[in-house]
């Protein structure tokens, strides 16, 4: 693991195991080094099971990128594939407590709440709506995307981009692909390429489609049950998948509390009076899980924040300036 051996019992799904306080010396290294970082065994088999069964029973929803408008790869290319496009399934927090249940644990799991930390920070939020990735044999990939550098343009994007200065690291976007299936050698599936959030430089063109430089590009090799973090600033995309078995994944994408690149927070027609998340994603949630909801807004602005322990705590100003903004604005909060 590393130097910092300091842990804390918490139970997750119903199973007691231990946790690291925070994000260690080792995991912030391989990071900053890579772009990613894959945290092996965060969901047990059973968890892994219960996710699966879920999607089963919800698996008439997938809805496959069927036509050349949605498909995500450049037909001819290697990250074509040989068969049909990938099937997205959403709504996995919006199920019912039973088959959500493994889902929501993402949001605040203990296991990974020391990375959100390190990585966005505390106060850090969901920022897309997740969704379950799945491909069948000989399915399309996703052409390389991404990059602080955007791999297609050179130009610099703030709204993806790394950074890591006097020992903080921080992502604008975070991706978080939670394994469902075995990613094994030569699978396909996820695919990175190693330290490229940190490229000054527009990528080779075939390179983003796969056929240049394939050995700068990386399929990390995964069991089911591990977690997958890479900021959005590494370029990234996902090779055709060419195993017998069905590829699964539910990615999910979070922010620090000041960003913001997805809306679905704004709210949804008919739901709440239009404030918020789709009001059936916060059934069943936990205080921590709750949190993670929150839209974007300054941590001192009584923003809540999870501890070590899995409590939460509300970061806020002092009574007498919140007054005073009440008296000049009219309002709580400036």
């Amino acid at each position: 693991m590393s130097d910092k051996d300091t842990t804390t019992t918490a139970t997750a799904n119903g199973v007691q195991r231990q946790y690291p306080f925070e994000m260690t010396d080792d995991e912030k290294y391989l990071f900053d080094l890579n772009g990613y970082l894959v945290v092996r065994g965060v969901l047990t088999p059973e968890e892994v099971e219960q996710a699966n069964r879920a999607i089963d029973q919800h698996a008439e929803n997938f809805v496959e990128r069927s036509d050349g408008t949605l498909r995500n790869a450049v037909k001819g290319t290697k990250l074509y594939g040989t068969g049909p496009g990938r099937q997205d399934l959403g709504q996995v927090l919006e199920w019912g407590r039973d088959d959500s249940k493994v889902f929501q644990s993402i949001l605040a799991h203990p296991r990974l709440v020391p990375l959100f930390h390190g990585i966005l920070g505390k106060g850090y939020r969901m920022d897309h709506l997740p969704l379950v990735l799945a491909q069948d044999k000989g399915a399309e990939g996703f052409q390389l995307h991404g990059g602080t550098i955007d791999c297609g343009t050179g130009e610099y994007n703030p709204f993806l981009a790394y950074s890591c200065h006097h020992g903080k690291i921080q992502s604008a976007l975070l991706g978080v692909n939670v394994m469902l299936a075995d990613h094994n050698a030569g699978d396909g599936g996820f695919c990175i390429v190693p330290g490229s959030h940190k490229s000054n430089f527009k990528m080779p063109n075939k390179m983003m489609d796969g056929e240049l430089y394939e050995e700068f590009i990386r399929q990390p090799v995964t069991k089911a049950g591990d977690v997958v973090f890479f900021s959005e600033g590494t370029v990234h995309g996902a090779q055709a998948w060419n195993a017998d078995h069905q590829r699964r994944a539910c990615l999910y994408r979070f922010s620090p509390a000041t960003n913001v690149y997805g809306r679905s927070y704004f709210g949804h027609d008919g739901e709440g009076g239009g404030v918020g998340w789709p009001t059936k994603m916060y059934e069943g949630l936990n205080e921590a899980q709750r949190a993670v909801l929150e839209p974007p807004y300054a941590n001192r602005l009584d923003r809540p924040n999870i501890n070590e322990d899995g409590s939460v705590e509300i970061t806020t100003r002092g009574e007498r300036k919140k007054q005073h903004d009440q008296n000049v604005f009219g309002t709580k909060y400036f």
